[in-house]
Protein backbone atom coordinates (compact mmCIF):
# COMPACT_ATOMS: atom_id res chain seq x y z
CA UNK A 1 0.00 0.00 0.00
CA UNK A 2 1.05 3.71 -0.67
CA UNK A 3 1.05 5.57 2.50
CA UNK A 4 1.65 8.93 2.46
CA UNK A 5 2.20 10.83 6.10
CA UNK A 6 1.44 14.53 6.28
CA UNK A 7 3.31 15.76 9.38
CA UNK A 8 6.30 17.07 10.83
CA UNK A 9 9.29 15.42 11.06
CA UNK A 10 13.13 15.97 12.16
CA UNK A 11 14.55 18.21 11.92
CA UNK A 12 11.51 19.61 13.99
CA UNK A 13 11.84 18.51 17.43
CA UNK A 14 8.99 17.32 20.05
CA UNK A 15 6.65 14.81 20.45
CA UNK A 16 5.14 14.61 17.77
CA UNK A 17 8.08 14.31 15.36
CA UNK A 18 8.98 11.46 17.65
CA UNK A 19 5.60 9.84 16.92
CA UNK A 20 5.58 10.54 12.98
CA UNK A 21 9.36 8.97 12.98
CA UNK A 22 7.68 5.76 15.05
CA UNK A 23 4.44 5.19 12.41
CA UNK A 24 6.63 6.20 9.61
CA UNK A 25 9.35 3.11 10.43
CA UNK A 26 6.30 0.68 11.51
CA UNK A 27 4.47 1.01 8.07
CA UNK A 28 7.27 1.59 6.11
CA UNK A 29 8.06 -2.47 6.81
CA UNK A 30 5.17 -3.53 4.61
CA UNK A 31 4.33 -0.33 2.42
CA UNK A 32 5.56 2.11 0.30
CA UNK A 33 5.58 5.30 2.84
CA UNK A 34 6.02 8.87 2.01
CA UNK A 35 7.02 11.44 4.33
CA UNK A 36 5.46 15.01 3.59
CA UNK A 37 7.13 17.64 6.08
CA UNK A 38 7.00 21.25 6.50
CA UNK A 39 10.33 23.32 5.74
CA UNK A 40 8.53 25.85 8.17
CA UNK A 41 6.08 25.26 11.14
CA UNK A 42 5.77 28.72 12.23
CA UNK A 43 6.82 32.16 11.74
CA UNK A 44 9.23 32.61 14.53
CA UNK A 45 7.60 35.38 16.19
CA UNK A 46 4.48 32.79 16.79
CA UNK A 47 7.08 30.54 18.73
CA UNK A 48 7.25 30.74 21.93
CA UNK A 49 10.11 28.64 22.30
CA UNK A 50 13.69 28.83 22.00
CA UNK A 51 13.90 26.92 18.88
CA UNK A 52 11.56 24.62 16.95
CA UNK A 53 14.55 22.41 15.54
CA UNK A 54 16.71 19.72 16.84
CA UNK A 55 20.32 19.33 17.78
CA UNK A 56 22.58 17.13 16.72
CA UNK A 57 21.98 14.99 19.78
CA UNK A 58 18.60 14.13 18.69
CA UNK A 59 19.07 13.14 15.40
CA UNK A 60 15.83 11.27 14.14
CA UNK A 61 17.26 11.62 10.49
CA UNK A 62 17.62 8.23 9.65
CA UNK A 63 14.23 8.27 7.66
CA UNK A 64 13.66 10.30 4.16
CA UNK A 65 10.80 13.44 4.55
CA UNK A 66 10.45 15.96 1.80
CA UNK A 67 11.02 19.24 3.54
CA UNK A 68 8.55 21.16 1.33
CA UNK A 69 5.38 22.81 3.67
CA UNK A 70 5.52 26.45 4.47
CA UNK A 71 2.62 26.90 7.21
CA UNK A 72 1.29 30.37 5.91
CA UNK A 73 2.42 29.97 2.18
CA UNK A 74 -0.18 28.81 0.40
CA UNK A 75 1.92 27.91 -2.86
CA UNK A 76 3.83 25.24 -1.34
CA UNK A 77 0.27 23.86 -0.34
CA UNK A 78 -0.15 23.15 -4.01
CA UNK A 79 3.45 21.90 -4.46
CA UNK A 80 2.08 19.37 -1.35
CA UNK A 81 -0.71 18.24 -3.19
CA UNK A 82 1.00 17.65 -6.56
CA UNK A 83 3.48 15.58 -4.48
CA UNK A 84 0.77 13.23 -2.75
CA UNK A 85 -0.58 12.38 -6.31
CA UNK A 86 2.64 12.40 -7.87
CA UNK A 87 3.16 9.22 -5.57
CA UNK A 88 0.08 7.60 -6.24
CA UNK A 89 -0.91 7.92 -2.38
CA UNK A 90 -3.61 5.41 -1.30
CA UNK A 91 -3.94 6.42 2.18
CA UNK A 92 -3.27 10.31 3.13
CA UNK A 93 -2.46 10.09 6.83
CA UNK A 94 -2.40 13.18 8.56
CA UNK A 95 -1.56 14.62 11.82
CA UNK A 96 -3.53 16.44 13.43
CA UNK A 97 -2.64 18.43 17.03
CA UNK A 98 -3.36 22.07 16.53
CA UNK A 99 -6.22 24.38 15.10
CA UNK A 100 -2.68 26.66 13.35
CA UNK A 101 -2.35 24.05 10.54
CA UNK A 102 -5.82 23.35 10.34
CA UNK A 103 -6.39 25.72 7.05
CA UNK A 104 -3.34 24.35 5.67
CA UNK A 105 -3.72 21.16 6.04
CA UNK A 106 -7.54 20.88 4.93
CA UNK A 107 -6.70 22.34 1.90
CA UNK A 108 -3.67 20.14 1.00
CA UNK A 109 -6.30 17.13 1.66
CA UNK A 110 -9.14 18.43 -0.29
CA UNK A 111 -7.16 18.77 -3.04
CA UNK A 112 -5.45 15.71 -3.08
CA UNK A 113 -6.72 12.70 -4.77
CA UNK A 114 -5.60 9.95 -2.33
CA UNK A 115 -8.09 7.28 -2.56
CA UNK A 116 -8.72 7.52 1.46
CA UNK A 117 -7.60 10.56 3.68
CA UNK A 118 -7.77 9.78 7.46
CA UNK A 119 -7.07 12.09 10.36
CA UNK A 120 -5.02 11.06 13.10
CA UNK A 121 -6.10 13.39 15.43
CA UNK A 122 -3.88 13.86 18.99
CA UNK A 123 -5.83 17.28 20.10
CA UNK A 124 -8.73 19.09 18.21
CA UNK A 125 -9.98 21.31 20.50
CA UNK A 126 -6.70 23.12 21.86
CA UNK A 127 -5.53 24.02 25.57
CA UNK A 128 -4.88 27.28 24.78
CA UNK A 129 -8.31 28.24 22.90
CA UNK A 130 -7.83 30.68 19.94
CA UNK A 131 -11.04 32.27 18.44
CA UNK A 132 -10.86 30.67 14.88
CA UNK A 133 -10.51 27.37 16.57
CA UNK A 134 -14.32 26.33 15.68
CA UNK A 135 -14.17 27.51 12.25
CA UNK A 136 -10.63 25.86 10.85
CA UNK A 137 -11.71 22.92 12.30
CA UNK A 138 -14.94 22.79 10.81
CA UNK A 139 -12.87 23.01 7.43
CA UNK A 140 -10.84 20.47 8.48
CA UNK A 141 -12.83 17.69 9.12
CA UNK A 142 -14.74 18.55 6.06
CA UNK A 143 -11.88 17.18 4.14
CA UNK A 144 -11.42 13.85 5.79
CA UNK A 145 -13.30 9.83 5.07
CA UNK A 146 -12.32 8.91 8.89
CA UNK A 147 -10.40 9.38 11.61
CA UNK A 148 -8.20 7.71 13.95
CA UNK A 149 -8.39 8.76 18.09
CA UNK A 150 -6.49 8.15 21.22
CA UNK A 151 -8.49 9.03 24.15
CA UNK A 152 -12.54 9.20 24.71
CA UNK A 153 -12.02 12.95 25.27
CA UNK A 154 -10.62 13.54 21.35
CA UNK A 155 -13.79 11.11 20.30
CA UNK A 156 -15.95 13.08 22.04
CA UNK A 157 -14.52 16.10 20.09
CA UNK A 158 -14.79 14.92 17.04
CA UNK A 159 -18.18 13.95 17.45
CA UNK A 160 -19.07 17.45 18.71
CA UNK A 161 -18.52 18.67 14.92
CA UNK A 162 -19.73 15.61 13.07
CA UNK A 163 -22.08 12.92 15.12
CA UNK A 164 -21.67 10.57 11.63
CA UNK A 165 -17.68 11.00 11.87
CA UNK A 166 -16.32 6.89 10.82
CA UNK A 167 -13.61 6.56 13.51
CA UNK A 168 -11.57 4.40 15.26
CA UNK A 169 -9.95 4.59 18.93
CA UNK A 170 -6.41 3.15 19.66
CA UNK A 171 -4.18 3.77 22.42
CA UNK A 172 -1.20 5.75 22.33
CA UNK A 173 1.95 3.57 22.10
CA UNK A 174 4.75 3.82 24.25
CA UNK A 175 7.66 5.39 22.86
CA UNK A 176 10.74 2.95 22.34
CA UNK A 177 14.22 5.15 20.76
CA UNK A 178 15.17 6.21 23.86
CA UNK A 179 18.19 4.47 25.45
CA UNK A 180 18.00 1.84 28.20
CA UNK A 181 16.93 2.75 31.58
CA UNK A 182 19.98 2.75 33.94
CA UNK A 183 20.22 2.24 38.19
CA UNK A 184 19.45 5.49 39.96
CA UNK A 185 22.88 5.99 40.96
CA UNK A 186 24.35 5.72 37.32
CA UNK A 187 21.20 8.79 36.22
CA UNK A 188 22.57 10.57 39.10
CA UNK A 189 26.25 10.38 38.37
CA UNK A 190 25.69 11.22 34.53
CA UNK A 191 23.86 13.88 35.52
CA UNK A 192 26.51 15.48 37.65
CA UNK A 193 29.03 14.83 35.46
CA UNK A 194 26.56 17.52 32.70
CA UNK A 195 26.78 19.93 36.08
CA UNK A 196 22.82 18.77 37.73
CA UNK A 197 23.20 17.81 40.72
CA UNK A 198 20.97 15.43 42.41
CA UNK A 199 20.42 14.25 46.13
CA UNK A 200 20.73 10.77 46.12
CA UNK A 201 18.76 10.07 49.28
CA UNK A 202 15.90 12.01 48.15
CA UNK A 203 12.47 10.96 46.65
CA UNK A 204 12.66 12.06 43.51
CA UNK A 205 9.42 13.52 41.80
CA UNK A 206 10.08 14.19 37.81
CA UNK A 207 7.89 17.03 35.96
CA UNK A 208 9.07 16.45 32.46
CA UNK A 209 8.17 18.20 28.80
CA UNK A 210 7.40 21.19 27.74
CA UNK A 211 6.18 23.69 30.43
CA UNK A 212 3.00 25.44 29.77
CA UNK A 213 0.14 27.34 32.05
CA UNK A 214 -2.10 24.44 30.71
CA UNK A 215 0.30 21.68 32.71
CA UNK A 216 -0.55 22.62 35.79
CA UNK A 217 3.17 23.36 37.42
CA UNK A 218 2.18 25.64 39.91
CA UNK A 219 -0.48 22.99 41.20
CA UNK A 220 2.86 20.85 41.66
CA UNK A 221 4.52 23.54 43.65
CA UNK A 222 1.79 24.21 45.84
CA UNK A 223 2.02 20.17 46.48
CA UNK A 224 5.75 20.15 46.69
CA UNK A 225 5.31 22.69 49.98
CA UNK A 226 3.11 20.55 51.83
CA UNK A 227 5.37 17.43 51.53
CA UNK A 228 8.75 17.01 54.12
CA UNK A 229 12.01 17.28 52.80
CA UNK A 230 12.70 13.56 51.95
CA UNK A 231 10.94 15.09 48.69
CA UNK A 232 12.48 17.11 45.77
CA UNK A 233 11.18 17.77 42.07
CA UNK A 234 13.21 17.47 39.26
CA UNK A 235 11.65 19.95 37.09
CA UNK A 236 13.23 19.05 33.07
CA UNK A 237 11.68 20.72 30.13
CA UNK A 238 11.20 24.43 28.35
CA UNK A 239 9.02 26.94 29.74
CA UNK A 240 6.99 27.95 26.82
CA UNK A 241 6.78 31.60 28.09
CA UNK A 242 8.54 33.05 31.09
CA UNK A 243 9.62 31.15 33.69
CA UNK A 244 9.71 33.76 36.49
CA UNK A 245 5.94 33.04 37.64
CA UNK A 246 7.27 29.81 38.97
CA UNK A 247 10.25 31.19 40.03
CA UNK A 248 8.40 33.73 42.25
CA UNK A 249 5.73 30.66 43.56
CA UNK A 250 8.89 28.64 45.13
CA UNK A 251 10.58 32.08 46.83
CA UNK A 252 7.21 32.52 48.27
CA UNK A 253 6.85 28.68 49.15
CA UNK A 254 10.08 28.52 50.58
CA UNK A 255 10.92 25.27 48.48
CA UNK A 256 13.92 26.48 46.86
CA UNK A 257 15.81 23.62 48.72
CA UNK A 258 13.50 21.19 47.29
CA UNK A 259 13.25 21.83 43.67
CA UNK A 260 16.16 21.20 40.80
CA UNK A 261 15.17 23.10 37.52
CA UNK A 262 16.75 22.07 33.94
CA UNK A 263 14.41 24.94 32.18
CA UNK A 264 16.09 23.84 28.97
CA UNK A 265 14.54 21.42 26.09
CA UNK A 266 15.75 18.02 27.44
CA UNK A 267 17.28 16.32 24.48
CA UNK A 268 16.67 12.33 23.79
CA UNK A 269 20.24 11.98 24.42
CA UNK A 270 19.27 12.50 27.76
CA UNK A 271 15.78 11.91 28.78
CA UNK A 272 16.48 7.90 30.07
CA UNK A 273 18.31 9.79 32.76
CA UNK A 274 15.33 12.29 33.92
CA UNK A 275 13.32 8.81 34.38
CA UNK A 276 15.68 6.47 35.56
CA UNK A 277 16.18 9.13 39.01
CA UNK A 278 13.13 9.54 38.94
CA UNK A 279 10.05 7.55 41.64
CA UNK A 280 7.07 9.09 39.84
CA UNK A 281 6.26 11.18 37.03
CA UNK A 282 3.82 13.77 38.10
CA UNK A 283 1.38 14.92 35.75
CA UNK A 284 -1.20 17.85 37.61
CA UNK A 285 -2.41 19.02 33.70
CA UNK A 286 -5.24 21.52 33.93
CA UNK A 287 -6.25 20.18 30.56
CA UNK A 288 -5.55 17.27 28.34
CA UNK A 289 -6.10 14.72 25.85
CA UNK A 290 -3.48 12.04 26.17
CA UNK A 291 0.25 12.69 26.69
CA UNK A 292 2.70 11.69 25.21
CA UNK A 293 4.84 11.88 28.61
CA UNK A 294 2.83 9.12 29.96
CA UNK A 295 3.89 7.15 27.44
CA UNK A 296 7.44 7.77 27.81
CA UNK A 297 7.03 6.88 31.78
CA UNK A 298 5.28 3.34 30.24
CA UNK A 299 8.64 2.72 28.45
CA UNK A 300 10.78 3.37 31.49
CA UNK A 301 8.01 1.44 33.63
CA UNK A 302 7.71 4.38 35.87
CA UNK A 303 4.25 5.25 37.64
CA UNK A 304 2.45 8.61 37.39
CA UNK A 305 0.45 10.44 39.39
CA UNK A 306 -1.89 12.68 37.08
CA UNK A 307 -4.90 14.44 37.24
CA UNK A 308 -8.12 13.63 36.19
CA UNK A 309 -8.77 16.00 33.33
CA UNK A 310 -9.53 14.89 29.37
CA UNK A 311 -7.50 11.31 28.69
CA UNK A 312 -5.41 11.62 31.39
CA UNK A 313 -7.89 9.12 33.56
CA UNK A 314 -7.66 6.52 30.44
CA UNK A 315 -3.69 6.02 30.20
CA UNK A 316 -3.43 5.98 33.79
CA UNK A 317 -4.68 3.33 35.52
CA UNK A 318 -5.53 4.17 38.75
CA UNK A 319 -4.30 2.08 41.96
CA UNK A 320 -2.60 -0.39 38.94
CA UNK A 321 -0.08 1.33 37.20
CA UNK A 322 -0.14 4.76 38.50
CA UNK A 323 -2.80 7.24 40.81
CA UNK A 324 -5.28 9.30 39.43
CA UNK A 325 -6.09 12.65 41.48
CA UNK A 326 -9.66 13.81 41.36
CA UNK A 327 -8.80 17.10 42.60
CA UNK A 328 -6.74 19.84 41.14
CA UNK A 329 -5.05 21.37 44.29
CA UNK A 330 -1.51 21.35 46.02
CA UNK A 331 -3.39 19.08 48.88
CA UNK A 332 -5.14 16.53 46.89
CA UNK A 333 -1.40 15.84 44.96
CA UNK A 334 0.52 16.14 48.20
CA UNK A 335 -2.07 13.39 49.65
CA UNK A 336 -1.55 11.16 46.76
CA UNK A 337 2.02 11.68 46.62
CA UNK A 338 2.53 10.43 50.22
CA UNK A 339 -0.19 7.67 49.78
CA UNK A 340 2.18 6.08 47.28
CA UNK A 341 4.92 5.74 49.34
CA UNK A 342 2.94 5.39 52.69
CA UNK A 343 1.27 2.02 50.76
CA UNK A 344 4.49 0.90 48.64
CA UNK A 345 3.04 0.66 45.26
CA UNK A 346 5.92 0.95 43.52
CA UNK A 347 6.69 -2.88 43.14
CA UNK A 348 2.76 -3.50 42.08
CA UNK A 349 2.77 -0.43 39.56
CA UNK A 350 6.00 -1.38 38.14
CA UNK A 351 4.62 -5.11 37.27
CA UNK A 352 1.43 -3.40 36.10
CA UNK A 353 3.23 -1.30 33.50
CA UNK A 354 5.09 -4.17 32.30
CA UNK A 355 2.37 -6.54 31.51
CA UNK A 356 0.48 -3.48 29.50
CA UNK A 357 3.17 -2.46 27.61
CA UNK A 358 3.41 -5.47 25.55
CA UNK A 359 -0.27 -4.27 24.18
CA UNK A 360 1.18 -0.66 23.47
CA UNK A 361 3.48 -1.70 20.79
CA UNK A 362 3.88 0.63 17.20
CA UNK A 363 3.31 -2.51 15.03
CA UNK A 364 0.14 -3.32 16.69
CA UNK A 365 -1.22 0.27 16.49
CA UNK A 366 0.19 1.03 12.60
CA UNK A 367 -1.53 -2.44 11.95
CA UNK A 368 -5.01 -1.46 12.90
CA UNK A 369 -4.78 1.52 10.76
CA UNK A 370 -3.92 -0.51 7.62
CA UNK A 371 -7.45 -2.66 8.86
CA UNK A 372 -9.60 0.12 9.31
CA UNK A 373 -8.36 2.35 6.01
CA UNK A 374 -9.18 -1.23 4.37
CA UNK A 375 -12.88 -1.14 5.24
CA UNK A 376 -13.56 1.87 4.87
CA UNK A 377 -15.02 1.88 1.08
CA UNK A 378 -16.41 -1.40 1.89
Amino acid sequence: MKITILSVFYPFRGGIAQFSNAIFKEFSKKNQVFALNFKRQYPNFLFPGKTQFVDSKDDLGDIESLQLIDSINPLTFIAAKNKINDFQTEVLLVNYWMTFFGICKGFITKRSKAKIKIALIHNLIPHEKKNYDKFVNRYFIKQFDAFVVMSDVVKNDLLSYDGNARFIKLEHPNYEHFDKKLSKDEAINALSKKGIHIDTHKKNLLFFGLIRDYKGLDVLLDALSLLDDSFQLIIAGECYGSFEKYEHQIKRLGIENKVIVQNNFISDEDVNLYFSLCDLCVLPYKSATQSGIIAVANYFEIPVIASCVGGLAESVKDNETGLIVNQLNGKAFAEKINLYYDKEFENSFKKNISAKNKEQSWEYFCEKIIEFSKSINN
